[in-house]
Order: structure tokens, then C-alpha cells, then sequence
């Protein structure tokens, strides 16, 4: 009797619950499987980001939690000079340093597409400034802008153009141009090896028709080149744009902001006032700060492709 009883228990239809429908719910896949990478940007992303807002509203110093003090922080930043000079600083440096990593890269990138000798081994070489450690490049950098013995200088003394070493680092104007220099030097690799990969997508047989057609090299390229690549420019240029405006490493390694915070950027500067100086507060407000130039990025590429709803075989108002 009791093995009867058994079975037909057994037998009775159990209850869904709302946890089994989600574990078999091929729908739900998608979320099982994004849950570990989720998990790991809500820990090392938007913890750490929410808590940095949070400190940028106390006054919060090292060794001490702090009080919440409101926009008194943002308030001492409105009214500071120097965080203004840090402002115009990054603007300066990201404007330039992009624009022209993006002009050099994309014409590496179009050299690059074409058949040359030893292609491949070119296209090694191309990646070597972007591989290399960002401190060490700072070093080498350090050490060709060195007042005393910088091989520039030495070689334009030898070609008779400059009388005396130039202060690469030690005036205000030539600092922030060599930092910049030293920025593209780095990012160009990643332009240009990415605008190749799309590159590479593009059929030869549109550029074969243009030929035909009667198109020249520059016709060829407003008309099917750059459309085309329109979508992986937004992408790398947002990226681009986002690495320089947070650069750390190449400035703190060659000028520590110097001389007088003329290449201090807004992430130099939030380290020493937080870290070296101690204000964890202020140093945070900065880093906040930092916030609506990065959405402005990010929203300006983003807008620019919904604007081109033709790639999704709609009509481009």
C-alpha cells in the first residue's frame, strides 16, 4: 500500500514556480550567461564609480572617513584656477593628440590596405608603440626630451638649426606639445590597426566598379571608402577619445603636471590631490568632473550612428 501511495504521488503534477520556468526558459539564456561578466563590472566598475561620487560629496581626507558636505568641494573646484588650467589642459591635449591619430592612422591604414613588399612585417612594426608598456614609452620619451642630453637637440646642433639644447620639458608650450607628441606616437597603432581590420571588410569589387565607372582615387574614397567605414571610425574614435582624455601613465611618468601644472590633466590632477596631497574628497570631485566630457563622447558618437540608418537598409534623412 505504502509503494502505491508513493506513485501516485509521484503521478500528481507538481506546481511550476516562477525559478523553474526561468531556469528552462531559453529566453533567460542570454542573462545566465552575461551574469558572471555583470557581476564583475557592478564589483570593479560601478562600485567603485558610485563610491567615488559619493566621496566627491564629503570631505573625506586619508586616514579620516569624513562628513557629507554637499557641492562644497565642487564649489572650492569652480572657483580654483589651477583646476580650470587642468580643464583647458585635457580639452588641449585630447582635441590635438585625437585628431591627429586619427588623420595619421587612417592613412597608415589606407597605405597599409594596399599591396606592398613585406606588408606583414610593416604591419608588425606599426603595432610596436602600442604594445609596449605606456611607462616605458614615457621613459624613452623622458630621455629624448632630456635639457642636457636629448639626441633632438644633439642632432639639430649638429645640423646647425638650434644654437642651444631646447627645454622640451621645462617650458610651458614646448611640455604640453611634447606630451602630445608622445600621445600620438603611442595611439596611432591603434587607429590605424583597427581602421585596416575595416578596411579589410570592404569588397574590391565596389572599388573595381568605381574604376570602371571612371572614379578617381579621391572620388573612390568620399564615396565607398569612408562611408563604409564610417560605423568603425565612431567606434575607434570614441575609444580613442575616452584613453586620452583619462591619461595617467605617459603624463605623470614625464612631467608630473609640471612646469607649473601646464600639462597637469584632470587624472593627474585628482591623483595629487588625493593621493599626495590627501583631500579624497576634492580628488574625487575632479575625477566626477570628469564625467560629462566622457558621456559628451559618447553621446556624440552614438547620435552620429543613428544618424546613418542607411546600414541597416533604411533610408538616410
Amino acid at each position: 500500500m505504502a509503494e502505491i501511495a508513493l506513485n501516485r504521488l509521484k503521478t500528481i503534477p507538481r506546481d511550476v514556480t516562477a525559478w523553474d520556468r526561468l531556469k528552462t526558459n531559453k529566453n533567460w539564456l542570454a542573462i545566465w550567461f552575461m551574469l558572471p561578466a555583470a557581476v564583475f563590472l557592478i564589483l570593479f566598475l560601478a562600485y567603485p564609480l558610485g563610491l567615488g561620487i559619493w566621496l566627491s560629496f564629503t570631505d573625506a581626507r586619508l586616514g579620516r572617513a569624513g562628513i557629507f558636505v554637499g557641492f562644497e568641494n565642487y564649489e572650492f573646484l569652480w572657483e580654483d584656477s589651477t583646476f580650470w588650467l587642468t580643464v583647458f589642459n585635457t580639452i588641449l591635449y585630447t582635441t590635438v593628440a585625437s585628431t591627429i591619430k586619427f588623420a595619421v592612422g587612417l592613412y597608415l591604414a589606407l597605405l597599409l590596405n594596399e599591396r606592398l613588399p613585406f606588408k606583414a612585417i610593416l604591419r608588425a612594426v606599426v603595432l610596436i608603440p602600442f604594445i609596449v608598456p605606456t611607462v616605458l614609452s614615457a621613459i624613452a620619451f623622458w630621455w629624448l626630451y632630456d635639457p642636457q642630453f636629448s639626441i633632438i637637440s644633439w642632432s639639430l646642433r649638429k645640423m646647425h638649426l638650434i644654437s642651444t639644447n631646447i627645454d622640451f620639458l621645462g617650458d610651458v608650450w614646448n611640455a604640453r606639445w611634447s606630451v602630445i607628441f608622445a600621445n600620438i606616437w603611442r595611439g596611432v597603432p591603434f587607429v590605424a590597426i583597427t581602421l585596416l581590420a575595416g578596411l579589410q571588410t570592404v569588397s574590391p569589387s565596389l572599388y573595381e566598379a568605381a574604376t570602371i565607372d571612371g572614379a578617381t582615387t579621391w572620388q573612390r574614397f568620399r564615396y565607398i571608402t569612408y562611408p563604409l567605414l564610417t560605423p568603425i571610425i565612431a567606434v575607434v574614435m570614441t575609444f580613442s577619445v575616452l584613453f586620452t582624455f583619462t591619461d595617467f601613465q605617459l603624463i605623470w611618468v614625464m612631467t608630473r603636471g609640471g612646469p607649473v601644472n601646464a600639462t597637469h590633466l584632470m587624472a593627474t590632477f585628482s591623483y595629487q590631490r588625493a593621493i599626495m596631497s590627501g583631500y579624497l574628497g576634492e580628488g574625487a570631485a575632479i575625477s566626477t568632473a570628469m564625467i560629462p566630457f566622457l558621456l559628451a563622447a559618447i553621446l556624440v558618437s552614438w547620435f552620429g550612428l543613428q544618424r546613418r540608418k542607411w546600414q541597416q537598409g533604411e533610408s538616410n534623412d
